[in-house]
């Protein structure tokens, strides 16, 4: 049986950077990757679905020419095949690029397939038993597709990317971060689009005013939202229409039909294909891979980076694993996931940029929690470019005046809610913002003003 220092199993944003880690330590390790290098993030998540936005973002702005004095003559429309030759190109061109870095090194041994488990330092591969004192699991994720929809032609995050044709009534079932960015670049390609809910309100983590803001600005756009939908229950009608049973108020229609079904319902871990019943480790309702503070299982030696052990998934949590492991491992440090603050994104437009707790969660965790909010329609550099959607707020310990969260909707909110998190990050006073000096004109430039007036939750 082949012997490794370490065996890396799943090519994601966690792993692929330690494999390259260890080889440079002349170290020699096995990589095995079933489908796609670079994992879900270049291949079926951020990046195709980013460059997706930017095209929907374009014709948003051709269909808005007027309002800033543009005259157009014509018809512009959205060619959905040279959307999708554009992102297979950007995809295309880094994959090839990690491929043949890592073909070309010596110290690397690429296994294509499904690896399985036979024991805690075993693994299968292609028939073969390979084994190493680390082990690296790294397999990401999947949409989660409940029963009732497994009968009908549907489609998940990773289908939608291959339609070459506008689909003429896109059903989401979904109103949360996925279903939303889909619902609103196809509604701007100029496909009908419905969102079907179960809950009373849309992204249901976040503040209720967030959710309010995010629907109408949604809703303005022709997207058209059901919510409350706790019977769902799908049929084929024919091949290009599909029937979605809803559970709403009476003097409403009980159902929707359109003509393609995304679901966007949630992610399940891959870790049910590894055969970790052979193995120590253990997992929870959801399927994460249970780990510590240092993602190490309950075996000794393997970790679990990534989606698969429910401690982010996201992109830059992942590349924080890496760091994590990485640094205790090598540069003995005492690195933990728990160091991070939650921080993420929701890419519809204008953006949602998030950090640390909703004011609710605040609320219900400290006694003496202050708030500052700003709407975005008084920001002069947003009217401007004529993006006034959306608001600001910072949620603030009122006996620390340390920053416990903020939620920046409105243009550039991905951007500037960095700013606040290095803030959080240094355990600094709000005030150091609110005292500082910003460039003019610019959205972030209204955070001090914002923070002039700091108020009682």
């Amino acid at each position: 049986m082949k012997k490794y220092d370490a065996i890396f199993i799943g090519s994601g944003q966690a792993g692929t950077p330690l494999v390259f880690k260890y080889a440079a330590a002349q170290k020699k390790v096995a990589f095995i990757e079933k489908q796609h290098y670079a994992g879900t993030c270049l291949n079926v998540g951020c990046t195709p679905t980013k460059t997706y936005v930017a095209s929907a973002k374009k014709m948003h702005d051709i269909q808005r020419a007027g309002e800033y004095g543009v005259e157009l003559n014509g018809d512009a429309k959205v060619d959905l095949a040279k959307v999708k030759e554009r992102k297979d190109q950007l995809v295309g061109g880094s994959v090839e690029g990690l491929t043949a870095a890592l073909e070309n090194e010596k110290n690397i041994d690429l296994y294509n397939g499904q690896a399985s488990f036979t024991d805690n330092k075993t693994v299968q591969i292609n028939g073969e038993n390979i084994t190493a004192d680390k082990i690296f699991i790294n397999v990401g994720g999947r949409a989660r597709v409940p029963k009732e929809f497994e009968k009908v032609d549907y489609l998940t995050n990773e289908g939608i990317l291959e339609l070459t044709e506008l689909p003429e009534h896109l059903l989401i079932v979904g109103g949360s971060y996925i279903g939303l960015e889909f619902g609103q670049m196809f509604r701007r390609f100029g496909s009908k689009v419905t969102v079907i809910e179960r809950g009373d309100r849309l992204i249901a983590r976040e503040d209720e005013d967030v959710s309010q803001n995010i629907q109408q600005i949604l809703e303005n756009e022709g997207v058209n939202f059901r919510m409350n939908a706790n019977c769902l229950d799908a049929k084929q009608e024919s091949e290009k229409q599909i029937k979605v049973q809803l559970d709403c108020d009476e003097n409403e229609p009980n159902e929707v039909t359109g003509s393609h079904l995304l679901l966007a319902v949630g992610r399940v871990s891959n870790a049910d294909t590894l055969n970790l019943e052979a193995t120590d480790i253990k997992t929870d309702k959801r399927n994460h891979i249970l780990v510590n503070d240092h993602l190490e299982t309950d075996a000794k030696g393997v970790y679990a980076l990534g989606d698969c052990n429910g401690k982010g998934a996201f992109t830059h949590t992942s590349v924080h694993d890496f760091q994590i492991v990485y640094g205790n491992l090598f540069e003995n440090q005492d690195k933990k996931a728990s160091d991070r603050i939650l921080a993420y994104g929701l890419y519809i437009d204008p953006p949602l940029g998030r950090a640390g707790m909703t004011l609710a969660q605040a609320k219900e965790a400290y006694k003496n929690v202050k708030v500052a909010e700003y709407q975005m329609s008084k920001v002069a550099r947003a009217k401007e470019k004529g993006e006034t959607n959306g608001f600001m707020r910072i949620v603030i310990d009122g006996d620390t005046d340390l920053i416990l969260g903020a939620s920046i909707l409105g243009i550039g909110g991905d951007e500037i809610i960095s700013g606040i998190l290095n803030l959080m990050y240094a355990k600094k006073p709000y005030t150091l913002i609110r005292d500082s000096v910003q460039i003019h004109p610019t959205v972030s430039e209204l955070i001090p003003t914002m923070l002039e007036n700091v108020k009682d939750a």
